[in-house]
């Protein structure tokens, strides 16, 4: 079974040169909540990987805490007490209360923790695999709840709003999605409304060509080349990739 917490993030751009680190979502296998202690874990675990040095950054997915309405999610001050650079994250898929929420609780996070977190922030996404969910695709696979272009580009705006004047203004705004969904003509204004375009990609799960792990490199690049070709010369992230470990 393939687990998307454990998916690996290559930032590989200019802004951001050759980050590594893993997702993690809000909570755990057994649907328990996570909090400080298990991300300072995860967070210290990545880092020392035998032979596998520099997994020092860390995606998430929403900026709220599990099991609370609007608090900042305890990653951030996890991150600042084991020197983790963060890609944050904010859902994007529940409605605007839900995101104003998630505005509200990275805002409060800032503001609590000071430079101390805000220095390790290397850009926000808002969203991950909305278009995707939205589109015919994640409709034909019963990927759940996504969102459409318009709303994400309102949510965008939205955002750099609520920022100005902040310490996050200068940090980057992208958005998360599949090259399938990147390419639809109705997602392009969110391609021009972003700083940059993160790129999930899993070679296992192209299905329409043949994908065994010989060609995973293969696949992997043109479904980054897809990406490219609608990003108009802006940087573009891969923030999921990977091989399962298991069919079950």
């Amino acid at each position: 079974m393939w687990a998307k917490a454990a998916s690996v993030l290559a930032l590989a751009t200019t802004a951001v040169a050759q980050s590594k680190g893993f997702n993690y979502g809000a909570t755990n296998a057994d649907g328990s909540c996570r909090g400080y202690d298990d991300f300072v874990r995860f967070f210290n675990e990545a880092k020392s990987l035998p032979g596998a040095p520099g997994f020092s950054t860390a995606r998430l997915y929403t900026s709220i805490q599990c099991g609370t309405g609007a608090d900042p999610i305890s990653a951030f001050r996890a991150a600042v007490d084991t020197d983790t650079n963060v890609l944050v994250g904010l859902w994007a898929s529940a409605g605007r209360a839900v995101f104003e929420n998630e505005l509200n609780a990275l805002i409060r996070g800032a503001n609590e923790l000071g430079s101390a977190f805000t220095d390790k922030i290397i850009g926000m996404s808002v969203g991950s695999e909305d278009l995707y969910r939205s589109s015919p695709q994640g409709v034909a696979n019963n990927a759940g709840v996504g969102a459409s272009g318009s709303e994400i580009e309102g949510y965008i705006g939205w955002m750099r709003d609520w920022i100005r004047g902040t310490a996050l203004e200068s940090k980057p705004i992208g958005h998360v999605d599949t090259w399938t969904a990147w390419i639809l003509p109705e997602n392009r204004g969110v391609a021009n409304t972003v700083n940059f375009l993160g790129h999930n990609s899993f070679p296992y799960f192209e299905t329409t060509r043949p994908n065994s792990i010989d060609q995973a490199r293969e696949n992997f690049y043109t479904a980054v080349g897809q990406t490219e070709s609608v990003s108009g010369g802006k940087p573009v992230w891969v923030t999921e990739t990977g091989w399962p470990r298991s069919k079950s």
